[in-house]
């Protein structure tokens, strides 16, 4: 009988196969930890760069915050600087309208002070030609400054010729005369009667007709005339009658008349010098108040715009009427948009042997 051999379970197969699988484990392990520490070693590296790159970030904007304290510190400066500038800039203001207000007031006193001398003035002036007046009533004629030839007595006075036996006097009645400006004649000729007839040009106009009353010899005769569209005495129904200066009752129904009407109308010459044409005797010395050239002739006209050409051949159409040896003085009111007027009149004044007046706004 064959004898069993006993059985060995460490036998060498068997090592051998364990010392494999640890040996395959082991190679497994250091296999696996490389890798992990390539990652690690990877990971880190880009993390750090990440880091320096945020560092990077992290000081230039601390860089900048700081930059930005600066400049919000020196905006704080320049605020506080621009607000003291501007307290100082208040302050120069208002000592500035305190000095130009007392200026105004200064300014408003002195303006006082002359309009009160000029109105002064202006009485004594008026007093004065009352003087003269009074003087030239008691003479046959008044103290001449210069002579010139031709019939009646010649006073010179601020360069008109006061005196004469037999005076007209031809008052302007139309609208214009409510003003020197055409846009406020417009206006003032739609205003009530007792309005246009308170006009300070008008009221002038007034004024130089009583203060020429004034002056004339107490011998003389004399006519009031206004004339617009057509002409007429000042005194009612009297027409082309002559009127004694020496009468009272004459002159003052004469300015009675001229301050109870409102301008109105065109402007005629041609129908003042006709009636003038019509007197008898023919006046020896002409006063003519007048602020435009004629705006129609011998007709009225429905037309509303008239040039200077036109305005011109209705002047002299006009002429062609005024009785010969009759000297115009004439006193203009000038007007605004008629040129022609003051070389026109002038002239008439010239070859007339009268004198031509262009009184300022406070005369007489």
């Amino acid at each position: 009988m064959a004898k069993r051999r006993e059985t060995n379970v460490f036998s060498l197969a068997f090592l051998d196969i364990m010392s494999c699988g640890f040996g395959a484990v082991i190679l497994i392990y250091i296999v696996i930890n490389h890798a992990t520490e390539t990652t690690t070693k990877n990971v880190s590296v880009d993390l750090m760069a990440e880091i320096q790159r945020v560092e990077e970030l992290v000081r230039d904007e601390t860089e900048r915050l700081v930059q930005l304290r600066n400049t919000a510190a020196e905006t704080d400066d320049e605020i506080v600087t621009t607000s003291q500038l501007s307290i100082r800039v208040a302050e120069t203001i208002k000592m500035l309208e305190a000095e130009l207000a007392d200026l105004n007031e200064a300014g408003a006193s002195r303006e006082r002070t002359i309009e009160d001398l000029k109105s002064e003035l202006k009485e004594l002036e008026l007093e004065a030609a009352n003087l003269e007046g009074a003087v030239a009533a008691e003479e046959s004629s008044g103290s001449a400054l210069r002579s010139i030839l031709g019939q009646g007595d010649r006073q010179y006075l601020t360069g008109l010729k006061i005196g004469g036996q037999h005076i007209v006097i031809l008052l302007d009645a139309s609208a214009s005369m409510l003003d020197k400006t055409i846009v406020n004649i417009i206006r003032r000729r739609n205003l009530p009667e007792a309005q246009k007839i308170s006009s300070p040009k008008w009221q002038r106009a007034i004024g130089t007709v009583e203060w020429i009353m004034a002056n004339m010899p107490k011998d003389a005769y004399f006519q009031l005339i206004t004339f617009n569209e057509t002409a007429s005495s000042a005194v009612a129904e009297t027409g082309t009658d002559w009127l004694r200066a020496i009468e009272r009752t004459d002159t003052d129904a004469a300015l009675e008349g001229i301050r109870s009407m409102a301008p109105a109308g065109g402007t005629s010459l041609y129908q003042a010098f006709a009636m003038v044409n019509r007197m008898d005797p023919l006046p020896d010395n002409v006063f003519l108040i007048v602020d435009s050239l004629p705006t129609m002739g011998e007709k009225a006209s429905s037309r509303t715009v008239i040039d200077n050409r036109e305005r011109v051949a209705l002047f002299s159409e006009a002429l062609e009427m005024l009785p010969a040896g009759s000297p115009v003085n004439v006193i203009l009111f000038p007007m605004e948009g008629d040129p022609v007027a003051s070389p026109s009149y002038w002239r008439l004044a010239q070859i007339t042997g009268g004198s031509f007046l262009s009184p300022p706004d406070d005369w007489p």
